[in-house]
């Protein structure tokens, strides 16, 4: 699958990862880039990694119980929204691509996290923080939010306390990704 543009019926037609380093602010970023994307008219979507084993469902409620029991999916839905949980059991974690192909069509998918995968990303960088800066050398990051100059770029830099010209960056390069 081409990582810059999905088929528009079965998932994004855009994707733009953010990267970097724990604590640097991704997350932050996220959730304000959200809400300028979709009041610049855009539908989005998010997706993001974890390495750390997580649990959406609580030990005693029904749908817990069904896993808990074998159940290979659990759909869970109520009036505001559903969650499908597949159990993994001893299968491999499915492949980026996958579960890309299992989300339904937004104008732009926001990624974080997946550092090693191809798509474009915007790297969000803070030099105080003394970490190396990752978009020397993966050739992906096509921006760096960050909240310092950084002189030795090849690639743009955006305010990372400006919100607009981070969507801005986004938007100018849909046609890119």
């Amino acid at each position: 699958m081409d990582h810059n543009t999905t088929n528009a019926t079965t998932g994004p037609k855009h994707i733009m990862g953010v990267i970097g380093w724990s604590g640097n602010g991704k997350t932050t970023l996220l959730s304000a880039l959200i809400p300028e994307l979709i009041a610049r008219g855009h539908s989005v979507s998010t997706m993001k990694h974890t390495h750390h084993d997580f649990d959406m469902d609580q030990p005693g409620k029904d749908s817990y119980r069904h896993r808990e029991a074998g159940a290979r999916e659990v759909l869970l839905t109520s009036r505001k929204r559903w969650a499908l949980l597949h159990e993994l059991r001893e299968e491999p974690e499915f492949e980026m691509d996958e579960l890309i192909a299992k989300m339904a069509p937004v104008d732009i998918l926001l990624i974080e996290g997946f550092k090693a995968h191809s798509y474009p990303k915007i790297e969000v960088h803070r030099p105080e923080r003394g970490k190396k800066l990752l978009a020397h050398t993966d050739d992906s990051v096509i921006g760096v939010a960050t909240n310092e100059e950084i002189t030795d770029l090849k690639v743009p830099q955006i305010d990372l306390n400006d919100i607009g010209a981070v969507a801005d960056f986004i938007i100018e390069n849909m046609t890119r990704i």
